[in-house]
């Protein structure tokens, strides 16, 4: 596999476009998210979550079409991903939907990635190509947020708890992809520090 060096050439070094406004409005929706989780109020943090899931794919598809895919974009997007996953797995904990383990396992692995894209913004090195086993550890992960908040809306509905044992299914083989897909980024990393080594 070839990874470019800093950047792909259709980015641009531009900050005020359209998706970056895009992405920086679904990044300032996440808190509002969470707090709707931890206040157990499922239907309108749903609600939210599905407008910040179609902003997500409507920044894509602007920066395209109208090319304005920029530096700052395809650094947004990820970060807005990343801290979504991370505060709706934090609310439900605080909610007591789900173990505390899951948020120290789903952190420290972000913590990790965060370290490794420091470490080659020092050699000049944008963000890895994303590979599939993170793709789906994010989709799984996604599932299993979306069928823990809609089990929430009545738990005592036996459908409804049955969706939320799925979902703590879902949450495992979620977290291990995304430790999998992190385990990847890591060699691919490494690799790249120690060929600008030599």
């Amino acid at each position: 596999m070839v990874v470019q060096r800093k950047y792909s050439p259709e980015a641009r070094n531009v900050v005020f476009t359209v998706p970056n406004v895009i992405s920086m409005f679904r990044i300032l929706s996440i808190p509002i998210i969470a707090y709707l989780v931890v206040k157990h109020m499922m239907i309108a943090s749903l609600v939210l979550l599905a407008v910040s899931a179609a902003s997500d794919g409507l920044d894509g598809l602007v920066a395209r079409k109208f090319n304005q895919v920029s530096k700052l974009g395809q650094i947004l997007d990820p970060i807005a991903d990343r801290l979504l996953i991370f505060c709706s797995v934090l609310a439900l904990c605080v909610g007591r939907v789900i173990p505390w383990w899951m948020l120290v396992f789903v952190a420290l692995r972000d913590v990790t990635m965060g370290v490794l894209i420091l470490v080659l913004a020092q050699h000049d090195y944008g963000p890895l190509p994303v590979h599939f086993v993170g793709k789906a550890g994010t989709a799984v992960l996604m599932v299993a947020i979306v069928s823990l908040m809609v089990a929430e809306i009545n738990p005592a509905l036996p459908p409804l708890h049955m969706l939320h044992l799925f979902a703590i299914a879902c949450a495992v083989w979620g977290i291990a992809l995304y430790w999998l897909a992190g385990i990847i980024y890591l060699r691919q990393g490494i690799e790249l520090i120690v060929k600008d080594r030599r």
